[in-house]
């Protein structure tokens, strides 16, 4: 190994000095002494291509997470986190000095000050914070297919069961309407879909209905469903012009994987598709980091892969970053890692042979350096100590370095009930979202037509004999369905719903054509 002191310095100088917009990391390692005279500065033109923080269990890879988000909103740059262990809302409160954060600051040369981030707090269940909802619609016949992992002749089913609706309005919005119209288009709607449509398998309907009950006991029940989250409440400023930083708190949704995936591809989809073209600026408009990213990866289907692949390449151009934290890279698709321009490699522990091939894999992608042998070094660093790797201002690699991070500004531990309950009475998301909706749909008109069908044969039977002189009835026929519910108190989401729904925007992320109705502690 090249022990040169100067060289080095000269190397990190060069590969770490971005002359646009930039956040300071930390101060780089060499030969176990800080070199706070050429600090670790990250360009912001890049973070639109993405990042991996990686790292064993109590590493630090969370405190690193908390110090992007806080230097991000510093620089007015929202942010969205998924808190999946609860350990990010103290992003809202000040953290508090210690000797041992005072030694670090004055060690990598950056002065430590605590401060509070503004943050909004968003849910997907029944954690408190702002409601997070999409309509089944608006994923449209072929992503709500790859996310139930059905094959090509189930989704064909569902592909015909979305026209059915759209031809017949009939809103889907929540998996109460899919099921129904499902059970509907298996009963008694079947010989009129059939006529229509074609034939329809019984075998195949009820392996849809499994798959759709499968996701609802997962929790999709209430992620499905208005109001629909608009992506616009997720780039907002506070009165200083810090950054917000949106935490959705999925505590209670680790073995749920199968919504969390559905979820992401979701809200990736959605940003894409109503973000619009941005091309090369100083800074991000927003960047997602998914804590334990594993969850998104391990239940998911290959062809959910394939599409968050597809994603994750083009959401870039829209000035989006996705981050991902998880144990090591390997729990991230190839395809996707080879995406992610930021590299941020915290500790491994090596206490099998399976965790030494491991560690050797972790070291293989990252750029050979001659100041370090990274598979040693990997195993030999401390508590917020960690690899890093990025994209200069020409998107070209930096060399690698070893860096001490700098230690969160704000609390390094959760907030407290009162706390939370504060920042949710704060909130100007919650009276926008936390209402309930549940207007007419599918599921209403059908079990209404069905009613009526039986009550009219009722009625048939009882007066058999007085049906000849029965006379036709010349009056104004009621409101349909749909002028009612464009009637209701709720028509500025129902105008929301039907525009997406005529769009299909989440199709065109898909590359498919529409119709024309779908025009511990850190130290």
């Amino acid at each position: 190994m090249n022990k040169n002191k100067g060289a080095f310095s000269e190397l990190i100088y060069n590969g770490f000095n971005p002359k646009g917009a930039f956040i300071t990391l930390g101060a780089p390692l060499f030969e176990n002494e800080v070199l706070s005279e050429v600090p670790i500065k990250l360009a912001l033109k890049t973070f639109n291509r993405h990042g991996l923080i990686a790292g064993a269990t109590g590493t630090g890879k969370t405190k690193t997470l908390q110090v992007l988000a806080e230097s991000l909103s510093e620089q007015g740059i929202p942010a969205l986190l998924m808190d999946i262990k609860g350990d990010l809302s103290g992003l809202g409160a000040p953290g508090q000095s210690s000797p041992a954060l005072e030694e670090r600051a004055q060690k990598i040369g950056i002065p430590y000050k605590t401060s509070a981030f503004p943050v909004e707090l968003l849910s997907l269940s029944h954690e408190k914070g702002a409601k997070l909802r999409a309509t089944v619609s608006e994923f449209g016949p072929v992503l709500f297919s790859k996310i139930l992992g059905i094959n090509d002749t189930q989704s064909s089913i569902v592909s015909i069961l979305f026209k059915y609706c759209d031809d017949n309005t009939l809103p889907l919005l929540d998996l109460k309407d899919f099921k129904k119209v499902l059970q509907f288009i298996s009963e008694e709607g079947r010989s009129s879909i059939e006529k229509e449509y074609g034939k329809i398998s019984t075998a195949s309907t009820g392996t849809i209905l499994r798959k759709v009950i499968e996701l609802e006991q997962q929790g999709g029940e209430t992620f499905f469903g208005e109001y629909s989250f608009e992506t616009e409440d997720l780039i907002r400023k506070d009165a200083d012009g810090k950054g917000i930083l949106s935490i959705i708190r999925l505590t209670d949704i680790q073995d749920k994987p199968m919504l969390f995936s559905t979820f992401m591809l979701c809200l990736l989809a959605e940003i894409y598709n109503t973000f619009p073209e941005q091309g090369d600026q100083d800074k991000p408009k927003l960047i997602i980091f998914i804590d334990e990213a594993h969850l998104l990866f391990e239940e998911a289907s290959k062809a959910l892969l394939d599409q968050l692949e597809s994603i994750i390449k083009l959401i870039r151009s829209k000035g989006v970053g996705v981050f991902f934290c998880t144990q090591t890279p390997t729990d991230i698709p190839a395809d996707i890692l080879g995406q992610l321009g930021l590299k941020i490699q915290h500790a491994l522990r090596a206490f099998t042979a399976k965790d030494r091939k491991s560690i050797k894999l972790t070291a293989e992608n990252y750029p050979l350096s001659d100041f370090y042998a990274t598979e040693e070094l990997i195993t030999a660093l401390g508590i917020g100590e960690a690899l890093v790797t990025a994209l200069d201002e020409k998107g070209a690699p930096t060399p690698l370095a070893a860096v001490r991070m700098k230690a969160p500004a704000s609390r390094m531990n959760i907030l407290s009930a009162p706390e939370i309950d504060q920042i949710v009475a704060q909130s100007k998301l919650i009276p926008k979202y936390n209402q309930v909706i549940d207007r007419e749909s599918a599921y209403e008109i059908l079990c209404d037509r069905l009613e009526n069908k039986v009550s009219s044969k009722d009625v048939d039977i009882e007066n058999e004999e007085e049906k000849p002189t029965r006379k036709t009835s010349t009056s104004k026929p009621e409101k349909s369905t749909l002028e009612k519910a464009m009637d209701s108190p709720i028509a500025k989401q129902v105008g929301r719903t039907v525009a997406r729904e005529l769009t299909r925007g989440l199709l065109g992320v898909l590359g498919i054509s529409t119709s024309k109705k779908r025009s511990k502690s850190w130290f």
